[in-house]
């Protein structure tokens, strides 16, 4: 019997089709990722060691006498520190979150708009000139108002309604500066820790905002919730307030209390000595004072 011998065109029978496998994808590396983890890891060790040396050093050194009291006024030491300050601390409030606190603060001002303690005008880029009427920009330090003013000259070189004031936050303010029915945003960040009388500047400030819609926003850093942290802060604040003109220490509650506003807000973060505050003028706030007269919003 002759052998039948398959067509060339034929095709091979359906068990005969080898099964290809798909091509194994490349492993994936996981070097990146452990360089990564590596590097996050070095500079956490690197930055808990260096503020271990500083608490070493800061918290068991003997007390130096010639250091100053909470009374003592430090805020002349912004003037030698206000050319590098920007660079000092635009990487601790990046951290510690206080980048983002600004903002949410200086976003809410509307109106005519008192900032004090603008320091060199970090909360300038955030503001929402849609809804803001006039600002005026108050400090003590005459060279951090000079870079708060090219900062925001730089940033809104088209704005002409904001003016740029020396001095300090309870001394009379320029007419010219002062809305005729107060201002209804005022805002200070890190302010209490730089006045020898924080709670008597807060009520200053709430007799120069609108009494019927005026608001005090406030961004501060003082004690903690916890006793641990508060030893802390004790020891190293006459050191820190000596050489940055800040007393990181104080009661911010207290403070507030004493102040006689009205507190509408209070939130707190990284470990209670972070305070973001909403308040607005007490019923029985102080006079305006503008030029060395006295100013009241109430109708005679």
């Amino acid at each position: 019997m002759s052998k039948v011998r398959a067509s060339p065109s034929a095709k091979p029978l359906p068990y005969k089709i080898p099964h290809a496998k798909p091509p194994l994808s490349p492993p994936v590396s996981a070097a990146p990722r452990r360089k990564g983890i590596y590097i996050a890891s070095g500079i956490a060790v690197y930055a808990f060691s260096a503020y271990a040396f500083y608490l070493y050093n800061t918290l068991l050194a003997e007390p130096d006498p010639s250091l100053p009291s909470q009374d003592t006024d430090v805020a002349d030491r912004y003037h030698s520190t206000a050319i590098h300050f920007d660079a000092d601390v635009s990487s601790t409030e990046n951290i510690w979150g206080i980048t983002g606190l600004r903002r949410r603060l200086a976003e809410q001002a509307k109106g005519d708009v008192l900032e004090v303690s603008v320091g060199t005008g970090r909360n300038g880029v955030y503001y929402d000139l849609d809804n803001v009427k006039s600002l005026a920009f108050v400090d003590q330090s005459g060279a951090m108002v000079e870079i708060a003013r090219k900062k925001w000259n730089s940033l809104h070189p088209a704005y002409e309604h904001c003016s740029f004031l020396t001095q300090s936050a309870t001394d009379p303010l320029p007419a010219s500066a002062t809305p005729e029915m107060g201002f209804t945003t005022i805002m200070q960040t890190m302010g209490i820790c730089s006045t020898p009388a924080p709670a008597a500047t807060l009520a200053h400030l709430g007799g120069l905002a609108d009494p019927k819609n005026g608001r005090i926003l406030l961004l501060e850093h003082g004690r903690s919730y916890y006793e641990w942290m508060n030893w802390i802060l004790d020891k190293a604040a006459a050191k820190y307030a000596d050489k940055h003109g800040c007393w990181f220490n104080r009661d911010v509650g207290r403070v507030l209390e004493e102040s006689g506003l009205v507190i509408e807000k209070v939130e707190r973060s990284q470990f209670g000595t972070l305070w973001l505050v909403e308040a607005r003028p007490s019923v029985r706030s102080g006079a305006k004072l503008v030029e060395g007269k006295e100013k009241t919003n109430e109708k005679r």
